[in-house]
């Protein structure tokens, strides 16, 4: 049986909406009850949130309400992890939690083990794509934790697993592979941009980075990656511009003017940019077939 997959349509964006906006007002309704109660209590109410929630995915599920249900249950999957990290604060087992990849602990270990098995066994039972997006955020962030301490390390160690989700996402034709590419592209492209960002070899270097997504993306036929390569043609034109936007924001800050720019670079700069989108979305097209002719109705 091949996996189902939702379409996009307006009752489909109002379920979305809406179950992510009762989960949205359920984690404000949790940080207005920790000003009221203690730990022990506000661990019971985030028992009673998970509780709900997994009653109304059961119940939309029987009624055959598949996207409905999907919905609630990925908005029990975060009630699940949020009732296991309200636990384990109540313990006194993630005080002091200050860093995400400060040391090796235990704890958080374990809290990031608990919602990945949560994320990967509803994803399975429930055949719904957009869980997969919990499963490969924490996934990303429990081997991170796991292997690395902070630092360069830490980069090294996303960008490995952003390999590991493009080749996972490529030999899978699971609607769920959607999110392994966009975690994946997004896994590979942060560790690149914070080790290149400064000098115009870098940005040039972002460049061709950037013309690899695009290859990605017309052999993998999964857009994420030409929308990353978009953003990253987008910096390096900004960067060939004014230098580097951090110093511009900070030399405005302090008073002192912008280098200045030609009142025609900005234009030109930007119009070559879109010329080169363009040509990247004709090349790989190749020659299509022209569309058939449809008789004037009479």
């Amino acid at each position: 049986m091949h996996p189902r997959k939702p379409v996009w349509k307006t009752s489909s964006f109002l379920v979305y909406t809406g179950g992510l906006t009762v989960l949205f007002a359920a984690v404000a309704a949790l940080g207005y009850l920790s000003g009221q109660y203690g730990n022990g209590a506000l661990t019971g109410w985030g028992l009673l949130m998970l509780v709900i929630l997994r009653f109304i995915a059961e119940s939309l599920r029987f009624q055959g309400r598949w996207v409905a249900a999907g919905i609630f249950a990925f908005a029990s999957v975060i009630a699940w992890g949020i009732l296991v990290g309200l636990a384990w604060h109540w313990f006194g087992w993630i005080d002091g939690w200050n860093s995400a990849f400060g040391g090796w602990s235990l704890a958080h270990l374990s809290l990031e083990f608990l919602i990945l098995v949560a994320a990967l066994g509803d994803q399975l039972r429930w055949g719904f794509p957009f869980i997969a997006l919990i499963s490969t955020v924490v996934g990303w962030f429990f081997v991170t934790d796991f292997i690395s301490n902070g630092g360069t390390w830490t980069y090294v160690v996303t960008l490995v697993i952003g390999l590991l989700y493009l080749l996972a996402g490529s030999a899978s034709r699971a609607p769920a592979a959607f999110w392994l590419h966009l975690v994946g592209g997004l896994l590979i492209g942060v560790p690149l941009l914070r080790w290149w960002h400064t000098t115009d070899f870098d940005w040039a270097l972002i460049s061709a980075v950037a013309f690899i997504y695009v290859g990605i993306a017309y052999v993998t036929r999964r857009s994420s990656w030409a929308v990353f390569a978009t953003i990253a043609f987008f910096g390096a034109t900004i960067h060939y511009l004014v230098g580097q936007p951090r110093s511009i924001i900070g030399d405005i800050a302090n008073g002192t003017p912008p280098p200045h720019v030609s009142p025609w670079a900005p234009a030109l700069a930007f119009g070559l940019l879109g010329f080169w989108l363009v040509l990247l979305g004709l090349a790989a097209r190749g020659r299509r077939a022209p569309a058939p002719l449809v008789p004037a109705p009479e």
